[in-house]
């Protein structure tokens, strides 16, 4: 086959700065779509919940042709709990974009991205996004950008990165601001000068290596990654070798290279090029593929560790089973299962019980994105309060501690950082900007469970907050948890109007009037710190005799209706959270105040045997 010029290139950033936005003015630009074509916004976000949240949670392919250069592109997520899906995507490309927001600067995303990038070796392009804010510091950002770079070390050559500046949202970049160009060409000639296309390396012998995985409901499961020399072929035995050094052989079936959006059959595909691979079940990341008899493996790609935990479970409250398709605990298996082939950054452990499983991913909004597809998908499940994973380092205790960067109006800062210091938070920095102050933090992963909403009523929703794990370090001690009890249903029923506008004065609701309710069901929380046993479902008495006042009208607050990620936060060691397609609801974990009772007494039993 004829050589082909192949760059492939990342764009990187932290979440929200424009990345998925960037990806849509080089599809445009480059005229992937037809006349007729119905174009999106972020068309790349084409998973119903990105669509919806606004975020990219998978790293996904296209590519784009300019002159005769053909550009893979990869829109990596910019969320720290997904950074799994940039570690693998970074060892594929040529080079990387590195998108910074005109006001806000680097983030605590944009250094971990930026980190993997320089460490193999890549020599990013900045562009400074967003041009068209009123606060606009473009000269301070890039400022900041050459500190970030210093402090991670970058090498000289990594540091004369050249500079542009962009309307992503306009598909516009431009070598300087006042510059007149309406297009992105200047982005696609630097990427040319600054980046050598893929050296021609046919006539060597093949070696791809898989850096992710999909799968197909059809074909089965695929391979993803970069070919870095020879041609590989369809329907051709390899070698599979794998990170252990252990090898198999194995068949293709299929190549897949990426064309615009689509992903098109091939019979063969060249070095450079990023390919999608079927026909290999039991293909892995990090597995390289060779000549039969020449096994060369590279080296292994590592993946970091989870940092949280939650118990996956059955859902045996009284309301089980009306709603969901898939309830029990073998189709709970099956779907952790079916997650585990394409899902690398989650772990997932049997317990005692075989109706529980605890599951291990990167972050609280790694396992809730999960619980979600689940529930769409109409798998119902209780899950436990999320747990940090715990480290031995040199015989001590360790802990997840992350860094947050928060942006917080002036006059609700000193609340912020009172909280944050309750919860074993060290401040690293404080600065004003404008009519906000930037509060940075290290702050104990334990600490920020349950705190985004509380950061939110603080900031009276005006607030922003960002995090990404930092480091392992020595036990910070006990954390205090929610402050206030939970108001627990003592009955099964239909919740009354009359018991929730009598109930809602010692709280807050999360019911209204006909919602159906079950005995240790919370259906608010307690204005006290303590737990409270309430009957939603007392209805006046009927009575002949009519007097004053008794019929004045019962004007009941609306409810607070929690989302998914803030049952998680709410609930307490003794609570859960049950998912269905229909209703998220949370509960204790013992029903009756029988049961609960029971289980403190043996708690203090175990204790009192311990001590």
């Amino acid at each position: 086959m004829d050589y082909q010029k192949i760059i492939n290139i990342a764009v990187i950033a932290h979440v929200d700065a424009g990345k998925s936005t960037l990806v849509d003015a080089f599809l445009r630009q480059s005229h992937v779509f037809k006349d007729n074509d119905k174009i999106v916004d972020c068309v790349m976000d084409s998973n119903d919940l990105e669509r919806e949240r606004g975020i990219t949670i998978y790293s996904k392919n296209c590519s784009v042709t300019y002159k005769d250069y053909k550009i893979n592109i990869v829109d990596t997520p910019g969320h720290a709990d997904f950074s799994s899906e940039v570690e693998r995507i970074i060892r594929t490309v040529d080079t990387v974009i590195l998108l910074v927001d005109s006001s806000e600067g680097p983030m605590p995303q944009t250094r971990f991205v930026l980190q993997k990038s320089l460490e193999c070796g890549l020599k990013p392009i900045l562009v400074i996004n967003k041009m068209d804010k009123q606060d606009a510091r473009a000269d301070e950002v890039i400022d900041e950008v050459y500190e970030l770079f210093l402090e991670l070390d970058a090498a000289d050559d990594q540091l004369d990165f050249p500079i542009l500046y962009g309307t992503a949202r306009e598909g516009i970049v431009r070598y300087e601001p006042d510059d007149t160009n309406e297009d992105i060409i200047p982005l696609f000639e630097t990427i040319i000068r600054h980046t050598q296309e893929y050296p021609d390396l046919i006539d060597e012998p093949v070696q791809m290596q898989i850096c992710a995985l999909a799968y197909d409901d059809y074909i089965g499961r695929l391979g993803i990654g970069r070919i870095y020399r020879g041609t590989l072929k369809a329907a051709s035995q390899y070698e599979v070798c794998n990170s252990e050094g252990t090898s198999h052989r194995g068949k293709t079936n299929q190549i897949f290279v990426y064309k615009g959006l689509s992903r098109v059959p091939v019979d063969e595909a060249q070095c450079g090029e990023i390919c999608m691979v079927s026909g290999i079940p039991n293909i892995n990341i990090g597995d390289t593929l060779c000549p039969e008899g020449q096994p060369a493996p590279m080296p292994s790609i590592s993946i970091e560790e989870p940092t949280l935990s939650m118990n996956f479970m059955v859902n045996d409250s009284p309301f089980a089973g009306q709603t969901g398709k898939y309830v029990t605990s073998r189709n709970i298996r099956e779907r952790l299962a079916k997650e585990l082939e394409v899902n690398v950054g989650l772990r997932v452990e049997e317990t005692d019980s075989t109706d529980t499983f605890k599951v291990s991913g990167r972050g609280e909004l790694h396992l809730t994105i999960l619980l979600e597809q689940m529930r769409r998908e109409g798998y119902e499940v209780a899950v436990s309060r999320p747990e940090v994973i715990l480290k031995k380092i040199d015989g001590q205790t360790c802990e997840p501690v992350e860094e947050v960067v928060a942006d917080v109006p002036n006059e609700y800062s000193g609340s912020v950082i009172s909280a944050l210091n309750m919860r074993k938070g060290m401040l690293n920095d404080m600065e004003d900007i404008g009519t906000y102050t930037r509060i940075t933090y290290t702050v104990p992963t334990r600490g920020l469970i349950g705190f985004r909403s509380d950061f939110i009523n603080m900031t009276h929703g005006e607030g922003t907050m960002v995090q990404r794990l930092a480091d392992y370090e020595p036990w910070k001690g006990e954390i205090p948890q929610r402050e206030n009890g939970a108001l627990i249903s003592t009955e099964t029923g239909g919740a009354m109007t009359y018991a929730l506008w009598n109930i809602q004065e010692r709280g807050s609701l999360f019911i209204g009037a006909q919602t159906p309710v079950y005995e240790g069901m919370i259906i608010g929380v307690s204005a006290k710190n303590r737990d409270m046993a309430v009957n939603p479902i007392k209805n006046k008495k009927m009575t002949a005799v009519r007097s004053t006042g008794n019929d004045e009208a019962m004007k009941l607050v609306p409810p607070k209706i929690l989302t998914l990620e803030e049952a998680i936060e709410f609930i307490n060691d003794d609570e859960l959270v049950e998912i269905t397609p229909t209703d998220i609801r949370v509960r204790k974990k013992y029903l009756t105040a029988l049961d609960r009772r029971r289980h403190m007494r043996e708690l203090g039993r175990i204790e009192n045997e311990e001590e």
